[in-house]
């Protein structure tokens, strides 16, 4: 019994090692996800650079600024294509229970986000505005992809005076207007975001296995992140919506911040289809269960505020005083690594992954892992 007990653990452990390149996942998306959760880190614990300057080594971290968030919007736009059919969307009963189990998960994740800013880091949680996304991507669901590429071109296009508009409300400056503000998400507006949703659905009905999509996503991507980043900002004179800076969620970082996150995913899949594909194992676990590690990252930080009061420099200052980036990091890479070999799926991932099914019984040939 033991001898057979040892035997199912030895073909256990590098099952679960393959799950990450097995048949239906794209490793590039996960290689993808991997470097958002860094960057999302880096943004939240290191003192970066104002602004990027191609010039200037010392202000190449401020490329995190924004960006991460970014690319986490599109890569759960992706997520959302690939669970509802990618390259062949789902329909009928099983589109029907497929959103079903999205919306679920969107409130579940809602729900994680309030729980996370409840612990009082100094941080803006993304988790309420992913939340909110995910319902809004529902009717989306069934588009084909020149629809859904015309539809995030559009929101970026208008997204930005939209949300200057909504900035301007009297609502904000209110009783309960922060409050509110954070429960939406507000620091990450959906009514431009849902384009950043759009674009990465457009990448996952693509059909990213095939290296033509991927290197168009490159290709497409970096043009975009060209006329964002260094064209549009200069029509900043004519409207404050036109501005590229990180999290002005002006027209500038809408285009070249989408375009940056779009060619990024394109070079990740191009990336694993290489050999590098194994030396980046661990950066795919990582990516494999991002909505954990995210968590994770804020828990540390909490039980850090707890335990020294927030510091002489308090909780932000104080944080990134520590230097805490490397060893956070490779905790991470560690955990989830062995997690991935070990276990199999994060434990947020797994555990929402089991209230969306016991809530919407049935099966969908896309699956319900949100690519996760």
């Amino acid at each position: 019994m033991a001898a057979a007990s040892a035997g199912g653990v030895a073909t256990t452990a590098p099952r679960r090692r393959a799950r990450l390149g097995g048949a239906g996942r794209e490793p590039g998306v996960d290689l993808a996800r991997g470097l958002a959760v860094f960057g999302m880190f880096a943004a939240h614990v290191v003192v970066t650079a104002t602004l990027f300057d191609a010039g200037d080594p010392a202000s190449w971290n401020a490329a995190v600024n924004g960006n991460s968030s970014i690319l986490f919007a599109t890569l759960a736009g992706l997520s959302l294509a690939l669970v509802s059919g990618g390259a062949t969307p789902l329909t009928g009963r099983a589109l029907g229970t497929a959103r079903a189990r999205i919306a679920v998960r969107a409130v579940c994740i809602f729900l994680v986000g309030l729980a996370l800013m409840a612990l009082g880091t100094p941080v803006y949680v993304i988790l309420p505005a992913y939340g909110i996304l995910f319902l809004l991507a529902l009717p989306m669901l069934g588009l084909p992809v020149w629809a859904l590429a015309a539809l995030a071109t559009a929101v970026a296009v208008v997204g930005p005076f939209a949300v200057a508009a909504i900035d301007a409300w009297p609502i904000w400056s209110g009783p309960g207007g922060a409050a509110l503000a954070d429960a939406l998400g507000w620091h990450y507006p959906f009514v431009a975001w849902i384009a950043f949703v759009a674009a990465g659905m457009a990448l996952g009905r693509a059909d990213l296995s095939r290296l033509s999509t991927a290197a168009a996503a490159l290709c497409i991507g970096s043009g975009a992140a060209i006329l964002g980043f260094g064209l549009v900002p200069r029509l900043v004179p004519l409207s404050p919506a036109f501005d590229g800076a990180p999290h002005s969620t002006g027209m500038g970082e809408m285009i070249g911040s989408g375009g940056l996150a779009i060619a990024i995913v394109g070079t990740c899949v191009l990336v694993c289809r290489t050999p590098v594909r194994v030396l980046v194992w661990p950066l795919r676990a990582v990516g494999s269960m991002p909505l954990s590690a995210y968590a994770a990252q804020l828990i540390v930080w909490a039980v850090w505020i707890a335990a020294t009061g927030g510091g002489d420099l308090g909780a932000l200052a104080g944080f990134r005083a520590a230097e805490p980036f490397w060893p956070l990091s490779l905790a991470t890479l560690a955990a989830c690594s062995a997690w991935a070999a070990f276990v199999g799926r994060g434990p947020l991932e797994e555990g929402i992954a089991w209230v969306a099914r016991t809530a919407v019984p049935g099966a969908t040939p896309g699956g319900d892992r949100l690519g996760a």
